[in-house]
């Protein structure tokens, strides 16, 4: 089969024939429909993560949605390696699968998938999103960001606040309802942050860390919640004590990894039948098979639409 195939760690991969794919007990073979990339794949395939480290050669890409045997098209997140999802067959746990509704595109699917559920799930299950609070967004323009706004306001956030770097970022979030936006640059972000939300925020959700970050939780009102899900600003942030300790705020990491596949499960539908319903919308940009380098390079320029792979 062809795919897009890893030689060397922190290599681009290159599109060649690759061994197909065989099941074991509790396995299935799917026939691939689009596959996603990730900011994770680069890392992962980069070596950075020794315990994660993929064998060489194996195939790229770990999210996909495919089609089964018997006809059911779904999703899945995890490749078993060395298999993966920039392919035209793939290997994964059959306990994982998501049944995909008719409602929605392949490619729509997949937006919504790794990246979908870390918003949805730092807002809920992490977060705790209440009806009536205010939500800060940084780090809004990238895909994460766009959809952690439009789903604060379907749960119910009185007022959502978008952050980001990009004018044009901005615009597309207030687009995608935003009741204010904040560029990140100044001096005194944490004021920013205050006159946009019209008082102190209630929950923060943060893919950005470093200072960003560090005046987000300045701006939190009592027993604030900060929900941290990555690092694209800096790996470390500062915090004064007294307002930490005063206002009994709260940082919170997120991973999907401590998800349960129910709850991953639960988020995808969630966010399918909001997106069927044209309430809820993610920016995709698709590739044939032979241009998966391509989009491999173009995802480590930080994207801000996501990146899927047709075979």
């Amino acid at each position: 089969m062809r795919a897009a195939v890893l030689t060397e760690l922190g290599a681009t991969p290159v599109v060649a024939d690759f061994r197909e794919p065989e099941a074991a007990e509790g396995q299935v073979v799917l026939d691939m429909l689009a596959g996603g990339l990730n900011p994770f794949d680069l890392r992962v395939s980069s070596g950075a993560l020794p315990d994660r480290a993929p064998p060489v050669p194996s195939v790229v890409g770990s999210e996909g949605v495919g089609r089964t045997a018997d006809g059911r098209r779904v999703y899945f997140a995890r490749s078993i390696r060395p298999w993966g999802s920039i392919a035209e067959r793939d290997l994964t746990e059959e306990a994982a699968l998501v049944d995909v509704p008719d409602t929605v595109g392949d490619a729509q699917a997949l937006a919504f998938g790794i990246s979908g559920t870390a918003a949805w799930g730092a807002l809920t299950r992490r977060g705790r999103l209440q009806p009536g609070e205010r939500v800060l967004v940084l780090g809004a323009s990238g895909i994460v960001g766009t959809i952690a706004v439009q789903a604060a306001k379907l749960l119910g956030a009185a007022h959502v606040t978008a952050a980001a770097r990009s004018d044009e970022g901005l615009a597309r979030a207030r687009e995608r309802g935003a009741d204010a936006t904040v560029k990140l640059e100044g001096e005194d972000l944490t004021q920013a942050f205050l006159d946009a939300a019209g008082g102190p925020i209630d929950l923060v959700i943060d893919p950005l860390w470093g200072a960003p970050a560090s005046a987000a939780l300045e701006a939190l009102a009592e027993r604030g919640r900060l929900v941290h899900l990555g690092q694209s600003a800096g790996a470390e942030a500062t915090f004064t004590s007294v307002n930490l300790r005063f206002k009994e705020l709260s940082i919170l990491g997120y991973t999907n990894f401590m998800s349960t596949p129910q709850q991953q499960a639960d988020a995808l539908h969630a966010m399918w039948k909001h997106a069927a319903a044209g309430e809820l919308v993610a920016d995709v940009e698709t590739f044939p098979l032979d241009d998966a380098p391509a989009a491999w390079e173009r995802q480590a320029g930080s994207p801000r639409a996501k990146l899927v792979i047709i075979p």
